[in-house]
């Protein structure tokens, strides 16, 4: 059976805001019932702050008064949509760790790939169009310290992207290159 996203904050909630007995919380969350007794009892999951399994589209509020009415009844866990399949677009996050490396990627880009546009390398490596051109006219606040550095090898991006981008971008500034079909219509899509 599945579980509900963060289980032992879901069971505080059901603790505190119903009157479901500690085997049926327990069935719900996976865990012991002496573990939702003793959350109940104030000696586990003091600091935690209980998730409202309602809210979050986990349980409904009719399950729940069906369970309470019905002892020997267990709650079911509502159709959640699976968030690691969801693919999530915008700004992604860089550590702190990789973020001087950016203006090395810059570099190695404009060196080995000139044909990319700058849009291109924005979404590629997650920089801005004015970081890009600081590196490009060395005007960058590091400029005596950027040594050109593949972004593969970096982390910044992953080959097949960068493949992807290089393989769109030839044909606009008006280079040949034999592609494979099956990697030119990957990058069509």
């Amino acid at each position: 059976m599945a579980l509900p996203l963060m289980p032992k904050a879901t069971a505080v909630w059901l603790v505190e805001n119903s009157t479901l007995s500690f085997e049926q919380i327990a069935a719900f969350c996976g865990m012991h019932a002496l573990e939702v007794q003793a959350i109940a009892d104030g000696e586990v999951a003091v600091g935690i702050v209980g998730l409202d399994p309602v809210a979050n589209g986990q349980l409904t509020r009719e399950e729940i008064e069906r369970c309470e009415k019905d002892e020997n009844a267990y709650l079911r866990l509502s159709s959640v949509p699976d968030l690691a399949l969801q693919k999530v677009k915008g700004a992604r996050y860089t550590p702190v760790s990789k973020r001087q490396d950016k203006p090395d990627a810059i570099a190695w880009l404009l060196k080995h790939h000139p044909e990319l546009s700058d849009a291109q390398l924005c979404k590629l490596i997650g920089t801005t169009k004015d970081t890009i051109a600081k590196v490009r006219d060395r005007s960058h606040w590091n400029a005596a310290n950027i040594k050109p550095r593949n972004p593969v090898t970096l982390g910044l991006c992953t080959e097949p992207d960068l493949e992807k981008a290089v393989i769109i971008a030839r044909p606009r500034s008006g280079q040949t290159v034999a592609v494979p079909l099956d990697l030119y219509d990957q990058a069509q899509e």
